[in-house]
């Protein structure tokens, strides 16, 4: 078992407010975060882009289309452009580093979406002394070994998409053993995984005795309901992300393992 980073270091199940819980307001605002702090989460999940002058935003999607009041491209607008975008037609998009600074005991696990972004995170955690609170997670492995080498520090980070399918066909299948050493050597101390994709099963309980026999956390993306919160907990997982924070931390105050932070009202 490999050293716990201290992201990690959390008394049950990490509760993940996803994009700041999406189901109960607009997704990615302050006003979304504010709400996951005030209910008790510590752990926060967003995501980050940057405009084409370099300014890191907390947003999803690379367009503006889909939840806010103006079009275009994130990273081919200047943020003077960009800042008059209105999430749901009312709330700012947020910085990125408003946000460390806003809840400095917070914890972000943040998705880096696009490689112009590498730059400014990196600046961004630097001036916020963030390192210990953060997690980087991408579908690009690339994009993860940029972000480990640009923040310059060790910090918390996922697996990528091939340690993700090397840890599943090691789950299911014999012969795996050396990368499976490989996984365990690069030191990575979760990996973050759908329930399922395109009909195949990910998080099963061999996934989750692997990934805990190399010293590695399993946190499952996105789960709303809660019936499937209680049958993924009682199969161990170590940490789930919702739209629905409401539901979870009801989940997890009925089992007992519901650790508010210090700001919860």
């Amino acid at each position: 078992m490999r050293r716990r980073h201290p992201f990690l270091d959390h008394p049950g199940p990490l509760p993940f407010a996803h994009r700041g819980g999406a189901a109960e307001g607009r997704e990615n605002t302050f006003a979304a975060f504010e709400r996951a702090v005030e209910l008790g989460y510590t752990y926060l999940e967003t995501d980050a882009h940057a405009t084409s002058d370099g300014v890191l935003l907390a947003f999803h999607d690379h367009t503006l289309d889909r939840v806010t009041d103006r079009r275009g491209r994130i990273a081919e607008l200047p943020y003077r452009t960009v800042r008059e975008a209105r999430i749901g037609g009312v709330d700012e998009i947020p910085l990125m580093e408003d946000l460390l600074g806003s809840w400095p005991e917070a914890r972000f696990n943040i998705d880096v979406k696009e490689s112009a972004a590498i730059a400014p995170l990196a600046r961004a955690i630097g001036r916020t002394a963030a390192h210990d609170r953060i997690c980087l997670t991408s579908f690009s492995e690339e994009r993860l070994a940029r972000a480990r080498a640009a923040i310059g520090r060790e910090v918390c980070s996922s697996l990528g998409p091939r340690g993700v399918a090397t840890l599943r066909a090691a789950a299911t299948t014999s012969g795996y053993g050396r990368l499976l050493a490989r996984l365990a050597r690069a030191g990575v101390p979760c990996a973050q995984v759908p329930v399922g994709f395109r009909g195949l099963r990910i998080t099963t309980p061999a996934l989750i005795r692997t990934a805990h026999a190399l010293g590695m956390q399993i946190h499952v993306w996105t789960v709303n309901d809660t019936g499937v919160m209680e049958r993924l907990l009682d199969l161990g997982v170590d940490g789930l992300m919702t739209d629905n924070i409401s539901g979870l931390r009801d989940v997890l105050e009925a089992r007992g393992q519901w650790y508010p932070g210090r700001l919860a009202v």
